[in-house]
């Protein structure tokens, strides 16, 4: 029995001011198909995505664009 390892994926989002910030980059990222979790730092931008596969910057990129914001 193999127990699967989720993948991580850090990114830093520029744009956020406040909690509002924070959760529509989670919804939206968390939309991703695959998406575990994901862990926004508002003071820092970094968003972390656990997830059950690889999941690309573009569509990452996709998500945080469609919440507002964008990488860095």
């Amino acid at each position: 029995m193999s127990v699967e390892t989720p993948f991580r994926t850090t990114v830093t989002v520029v744009g956020m001011t406040c909690g509002h910030c924070t959760t529509s980059v989670q919804e939206e990222v968390g939309e991703v198909a695959g998406v575990r979790s994901v862990d926004v730092d508002l003071a820092s931008g970094a968003v972390t995505i656990t997830a059950d596969r690889e999941i690309g910057r573009e569509e990452i990129e996709a998500a945080v664009v469609e919440a507002g914001y964008s990488l860095a």
